[in-house]
């Protein structure tokens, strides 16, 4: 009796934390910081084909104007996610291109051609039935001090969203990370900034 008491104390015990868990993600409870990225095949293999020579990458800021709290954190039905970057999206960009040129053995420190940015957007939403994000970046590219390369890039995503939360939650995360990538690799693809990296 009293080992069938326990298992059933157990399984009580168990259940509340599965509801807590599931709580936390449907009320908003939750400030979760994002995983670092990784370098991707695509990205790795749209670098190397390119053309580009090794180049440095410099700091990523907030562009002058936009809200501190943009580069912060975003909120996903109230859930907050920050950035493992001294919580600055602007970094987590930065170390997104880092990795990916690491990655395809492009990343030279000591280069004197160096790509540098300014985030100019940072939104997510998980709706009940669509879910949306965006991801904007003024990228410049500078060689012995000299600016041959600027321009905007701009990334967007939608997607059916559930009205669950537990779903629609990491779902989100995932578009939204992504993105990231997505505009390293718009970067790689943009004719003016091959130019203006090639050796």
């Amino acid at each position: 009796m009293k080992d069938g008491t326990m298992s059933s104390s157990l399984i009580r015990k168990f259940a509340l934390a599965v509801a807590g868990a599931t709580l936390v993600l449907l009320t908003g409870c939750a400030q979760v910081k994002l995983a670092e990225p990784s370098a991707s095949i695509d990205n790795i293999q749209l670098a190397k084909s390119s053309g580009l020579a090794p180049v440095a990458v410099g700091a990523f800021v907030p562009a002058a104007g936009l809200p501190k709290s943009v580069d912060q954190s975003v909120s996903i039905r109230s859930n907050t996610f920050f950035s493992p970057y001294d919580s600055s999206f602007s970094k987590y960009l930065q170390q997104t291109l880092s990795v990916e040129l690491k990655g395809a053995g492009l990343l030279e420190s000591t280069s004197k051609t160096v790509i540098g940015g300014q985030l100019t957007k940072s939104t997510v939403e998980a709706g009940a039935s669509q879910g949306a994000a965006s991801l904007g970046a003024r990228f410049n590219v500078s060689r012995d001090g000299n600016t041959v390369y600027e321009k905007e890039l701009v990334e967007n995503d939608n997607w059916p969203s559930s009205f669950v939360g537990a779903v629609a939650i990491p779902d989100a995360v995932n578009h939204y990370t992504a993105l990231y990538r997505r505009l390293v690799a718009r970067l790689f693809k943009d004719e003016a900034f091959r130019a203006a990296v090639k050796p």
